[in-house]
């Protein structure tokens, strides 16, 4: 499986066969290296609707008639716009024919009035991959480690921005709390509001020794 990161949250996961893309904000993204036209998803995943999440969602599915994976509310919104969706509660889990995701609790404002922000847990190619979306820390992380996901997260994407998410110090927490094989931050270096560099994250999930910190910059890839 590869995961190739997009800039800022946005992530596309292959195993060959199938291709999903997470929080496709690439329009108006200042260190995307790729534009919503050069993306060919099979699935695209919302995390929650604040702008630079759903991004370019509405136009990449119609041009390549992806179907959507996404909490109930936001969900309708998209399919008044002539989007396939298919829709899940948090907590709730759907199998595809690449695998299965998991709608994990995230905490943060969803865009969406009555609606919530989620993180996923994607099975695919024998692997299992936790993108957060955009949270601060919260214990019930640590179920994540072994608990409803045995036997555990491989890896996990994890904001590190700060500001409007958990800074390196709480995202190192939650490195350890998730209890994965191999950390990626996300959510960073985007606006100058953010933390422009993740090695503070990294050095703390290092001294921690729990986990292998594996930076991608926009447009690099990481073999699973």
């Amino acid at each position: 499986m590869r995961i190739r990161f997009l800039g800022h949250s946005a992530t596309e996961i292959t195993d060959g066969k199938h291709t999903l893309l997470i929080d496709p904000f690439l329009t108006g993204n200042p260190v995307a290296t790729v534009k919503a036209e050069e993306v060919n998803p099979d699935y695209i995943l919302v995390t929650h609707f604040h702008d630079d999440h759903v991004g370019d969602t509405v136009a990449i599915a119609k041009r390549t008639g992806a179907t959507v994976i996404t909490t109930f509310e936001g969900g309708l919104k998209l399919e008044e716009q002539g989007v396939k969706v298919q829709t899940l509660a948090l907590g709730g889990t759907a199998k595809f024919p690449f695998g299965m995701v998991r709608v994990t609790m995230a905490f943060h404002g969803s865009g969406v009035a009555g609606g919530h922000a989620a993180g996923f847990v994607i099975h695919m190619g024998g692997k299992r991959v936790y993108h957060a979306g955009d949270t601060c820390l919260f214990s019930d992380l640590k179920l994540l480690n072994g608990v409803i996901e045995e036997p555990g997260i491989d890896v996990a994407l994890l904001p590190v921005g700060d500001n409007f998410t958990m800074g390196p110090r709480d995202a190192a927490i939650a490195a350890e709390w998730v209890g994965a094989k191999v950390v990626i931050p996300i959510h960073w270096g985007t606006f100058p509001m953010l933390l422009d560099d993740p090695a503070p994250f990294v050095n703390r999930v290092k001294e921690a020794g729990k986990a292998k910190p594996v930076v991608i910059r926009p447009g690099e890839t990481y073999e699973v």
